[in-house]
């Protein structure tokens, strides 16, 4: 029998960064109409003050074309038989993979409220991946060490998600 869960994390208090994406679309507007704009005049009468204008005009609106979806972010947690997959979506239209886990080569899994997972992120040379949205969140950690990288990921799981990762944990792997 498969042990399948499939998980959408949200922000669960979204108002600010709703405002936030809706003024950076009126302002990404508003900018390309004031580059295109200062690009007419450019082609009038040349002078590096316009051309500056419109090079900042123009470049802010591209950048905030490229990156106001990431004001509506979310993670996507995929358990299968023992396998955890990460990924984090975009706006729900554009999804980044973060990378696949093998549960039973965890070296360490726990709360993040816990004394254990103050030994490891004080740990040299730590790679720390924050794969969570909501701080007041039941947030758990990966301890994990392949080669000589170590590696920890923090993020949020349901009881359901963490009863199935239990299950196929190493032997002293779960730390409480």
């Amino acid at each position: 029998m498969d042990r399948f869960l499939e998980e959408v994390v949200v922000k669960k208090q979204r108002g600010v960064n709703e405002v936030l994406f809706m003024l950076s679309m009126v302002l990404m507007i508003f900018l390309a109409i004031f580059g295109f704009m200062m690009l007419q005049t450019l082609f009038m009468a040349f002078d590096f003050l316009s051309l500056a204008i419109t090079v900042i005009a123009l470049g802010g609106a591209f950048l905030l074309f490229l990156y106001r979806d990431r004001l509506r972010a979310e993670y996507e947690y995929t358990f299968t038989n023992g396998a955890l997959d990460f990924a984090m979506v975009f706006n729900n239209q554009k999804r980044k993979s973060l990378g696949s886990l093998a549960v039973n080569r965890v070296e360490a899994f726990g709360k993040v409220n816990s004394n254990s997972f103050q030994r490891y992120v004080s740990m040299k040379d730590i790679k720390r991946n924050n794969w969570f949205l909501n701080r007041g969140s039941e947030l758990y950690y990966f301890y994990i060490q392949k080669e000589s990288n170590k590696r920890l990921i923090v993020f949020e799981p349901s009881e359901e998600m963490v009863s199935y990762i239990k299950f196929y944990l190493p032997h002293g792997a779960l730390q409480e």
